[in-house]
């Protein structure tokens, strides 16, 4: 927290990457790492879903965390025993600290670990999806799609960091805030953004060129938990998602569109959020609404032209050990 009650996140990441060359000295190898991510966080989701459009399941195989931790890590509660049965641990935490013993920043998803060794290589979140498409092209599914092609990275950059700082992080900038002032700030800084946003996506049916592009995956892991969450959680209450047309339908249209609804767990995602911050939720009560079934109504947005997919095709359904499960999602 910064002086005046401002919201100020821990951004000291493990900014080792994983590449073709190994110039880090962790080579591409498919089936060596585990990416761990929890269905809940949103910076996870993004790796969750471009690993799926990218079509790495096999190439990196992936952990999934419960939906709450503690002080200490995110656990892998939801496999038997409690222990994630490639990794054996049963918190994250142990990963970090096999890293590095005097760890003390961030216990983060998504991290990508070494399996040989236990070791968290990095949970830098931004680089690993940017790798995924570059670093894991020999790995992609057929017809995968460019996420980050060379003549749209400029602007992709460029939109990326508008959203991280006024939407993505804006809502924990409102939710966080220790002082009216700063509250108000974030308020107004994240609906101008989302109303600028608006105009941009009222002619184009995504955000940079006329396909899905890591802006989207982006942009899309804060919308998909505005109204659950956000809205009320988090006080960003000047409109709901659903009362945003433009935006409404654009995240409708990703949500519809194969690897991003299909990775999205509701019921993780609201745990989460209210179980975990007691100070703001102090209860741990979860909301049983909203009702998520307008997710599947028409969106009407392919009338703007765009392929989603590019020159390539969607991916494959979800293998059932990935799928969310039914009753979690309006797609089950």
């Amino acid at each position: 927290m910064k002086r005046g009650g401002e919201y100020a996140r821990d951004s000291r990441y493990l900014t080792t990457r994983i590449t073709a060359d190994g110039r880090d000295g962790f080579p591409v190898e498919p089936g060596r790492y585990r990416l761990v991510v929890s269905r809940a966080c949103p910076w996870a989701s993004r790796a969750v879903i471009v690993r799926r459009l990218l079509g790495l399941e096999q190439a990196l195989p992936m952990a999934i965390a419960g939906p709450t931790h503690d002080q200490r890590s995110w656990t892998f509660d939801l496999d038997p025993g409690g222990r994630d049965p490639v990794l054996g641990v049963e918190r994250l935490q142990e990963a970090y600290f096999a890293r590095d013993p005097g760890y003390d920043r961030g216990i983060t998803v998504p991290a990508i670990v070494d399996v040989p060794t236990g070791e968290v290589v990095t949970n830098d979140y931004a680089q690993i999806t940017i790798d995924m498409s570059l670093e894991w092209t020999a790995y992609h599914r057929e017809g995968a799609p460019a996420l980050y092609p060379p003549a749209l990275r400029p602007e992709i950059d460029a939109v990326n960091e508008t959203v991280y700082g006024d939407v993505n992080n804006g809502v924990y900038r409102a939710g966080f805030s220790g002082s009216q002032e700063s509250y108000a700030a974030a308020y107004e800084r994240l609906f101008n953004r989302l109303d600028l946003l608006s105009r941009r996506l009222e002619g184009s049916r995504y955000l940079v060129g006329d396909t899905i592009t890591e802006a989207d995956v982006r942009l899309f892991t804060t919308l998909v938990r505005f109204d659950a969450v956000y809205h009320g959680h988090f006080k960003c209450n000047r409109q709901k998602l659903s009362e945003m047309p433009v935006l409404w339908a654009y995240a409708r249209d990703l949500f519809q569109t194969p690897g991003f609804g299909d990775t999205v767990d509701f019921d993780h995602i609201k745990r989460h959020y209210y179980m975990v911050h007691r100070d703001i939720n102090p209860t741990g009560i979860v909301p049983v609404g909203p009702d998520l079934s307008n997710w599947l109504t028409p969106h009407d947005r392919a009338a703007l032209g765009g392929r989603p997919f590019g020159d390539g095709k969607p991916p494959e359904a979800v293998a059932p050990d990935e799928a969310v499960p039914a009753g979690h999602t309006p797609l089950a």
